[in-house]
């Protein structure tokens, strides 16, 4: 075998070649080939990176040919800053880029790359996930931004750029479902509202916490008087158990509602 090639076979009994390099102690697999010749190429191709400092993120097109892209960023990131991360991130001075590909590059506070440097981001349909015991969960998630959340209603991204996943950058609007803030004579407003055959208000109120309380109880309504249509709920964080069992039970929500059921013509959702 050529240098940093080694045979090995599929479970189907195909031959392919691993690539692997030994750099500052470190032991690096560079991937998986069909070739002897396209392995070893891509061997070469990576000790041209780590030897080689003017071959940047920028310049890398104009040497690197076998060696895949993932494996281009986590080397150039172990020459410069002396870190190995298997994903590709690329430390900069107070934060990390996360790189989906070529082109898109998302930008993380620091706080975040113990976990990002053990969890593969993957992007399906603009849908960016981790993989996590099995389960998928949302990298929105992390700031507390619910999968039915809505970019511009619920939350935004202050500079505009929705590839910036620091933390100073995003703004959550709206927390919990069912609830929108509206500003009425300079005074925040939160209104909770539910889908039923069309949006009813459920009322509003002078906190967002209180109109998530309000939200869930206008679903715990519906499933009592039958409704089989699935509701999302939500976990209210402000209030102890017993202080959310108060503030259920004190809030009022609109009568409407309550019509809505006494209506001969109700039908399930």
């Amino acid at each position: 075998m050529k240098p940093g090639v080694y045979e090995s076979t599929r479970k189907n009994g195909d031959i392919y070649y691993r690539g692997n390099i030994t750099y500052n102690g470190k032991h690096i697999s560079i991937g998986s080939f069909d070739s002897e010749a396209q392995c070893n190429s891509a061997y070469k191709e990576a000790w041209e990176i780590l030897k080689d400092n003017s071959i940047t993120l920028l310049s890398y097109q104009n040497h690197i040919y076998n060696l895949p892209f993932d494996k281009v960023v986590t080397l150039i990131n172990f020459r410069d800053n002396h870190i190995y991360i298997k994903n590709p991130i690329y430390l900069q001075k107070n934060y990390f880029v996360y790189y989906l590909d070529a082109s898109t590059v998302l930008k993380f506070d620091n706080d975040d790359l113990f976990y990002y440097s053990s969890h593969k981001i993957q992007n399906r349909g603009g849908h960016m996930f981790v993989t996590d015991y099995g389960m998928q969960y949302n990298i929105l998630g992390r700031y507390g931004i619910k999968p039915y959340s809505v970019i511009g209603r619920d939350y935004k991204f202050a500079n505009g750029d929705c590839y910036d996943f620091r933390y100073s950058n995003i703004i959550v609007i709206n927390k919990y479902h069912g609830v929108s803030k509206e500003i009425k004579k300079g005074k925040s407003i939160y209104t909770a509202k539910i889908h039923l055959n069309g949006d009813f208000i459920v009322g509003r109120y002078n906190s967002e916490a209180k109109a998530a309380v309000a939200y869930n109880k206008a679903v715990d309504l519906c499933k009592s008087r039958g409704m089989r249509k699935v509701f999302p709920t939500n976990f209210v964080t402000e209030f102890s158990p017993r202080e959310y069992a108060d503030v259920y039970t004190e809030l009022k929500i609109s009568s409407h509602l309550y019509k809505f059921f006494k209506n001969k013509n109700f039908r399930e959702a």
